[in-house]
């Protein structure tokens, strides 16, 4: 992750003086445990869609708008930005998260290097995994009662991703998890 770190550090800034990293893929592909470790890596702050609300019913592509007005657009007119986290267990906002001016940010979750958005990031990574590993990650972390809006979500996130062809984009696939036999690990682009 090193290299990947020193890569990232030597791109010019993309969000005013921000490299901005987003860590995209579908859900259960691990974009969680990735972006902190190259957050830790990096010395940088990770803001997770997990932050943000996501409604069921509206679809993966909705949390965003408030990613870009309360941090994104703050950073690309270089002043820091903040949000409320949303605290999944109670169903409420929590505490203030301030994003202040820094050298790398990185956003993570479903629709982060979406094409909108593109101009504002300097590195794109695309992490993915098999349907069935996917799907036993999500029930294993949210309970066996959400399986059928899991997959709901699944089939969402398959039509939103098609339609903005955010993978093609990515500068690094990431596989976290064997398919077919074949080997874990980055494929940079």
């Amino acid at each position: 992750m090193e290299s990947l770190a020193r890569r990232i550090r030597a791109l010019p800034p993309s969000c005013g003086t921000v490299r901005l990293v987003a860590v995209d893929g579908p859900a259960g592909s691990g974009k969680t445990t990735y972006a902190n470790a190259l957050a830790a890596t990096l010395g940088c702050q990770a803001v997770h869609a997990d932050d943000f609300p996501v409604p069921w019913h509206e679809g993966p592509a909705t949390w965003f708008a408030a990613l870009f007005d309360q941090v994104l657009e703050p950073l690309r007119q270089g002043r820091p930005g903040g949000f409320r986290r949303y605290d999944w267990v109670r169903g409420a906002y929590a505490e203030p998260v301030a994003v202040p001016v820094a050298p790398v940010l990185i956003i993570e979750g479903v629709g982060t290097a979406r094409k909108s958005a593109a101009d504002l990031l300097a590195y794109g990574i695309w992490l993915e995994a098999p349907d069935d590993v996917r799907l036993r990650r999500v029930l294993e972390r949210d309970g066996p009662g959400l399986e059928e809006r899991w997959r709901e979500w699944f089939e969402a996130e398959r039509a939103w991703f098609a339609a903005d062809g955010t993978r093609a984009r990515a500068d690094l696939i990431v596989a976290t998890a064997p398919s077919g036999g074949g080997p874990m690990g980055d494929a940079p682009r």
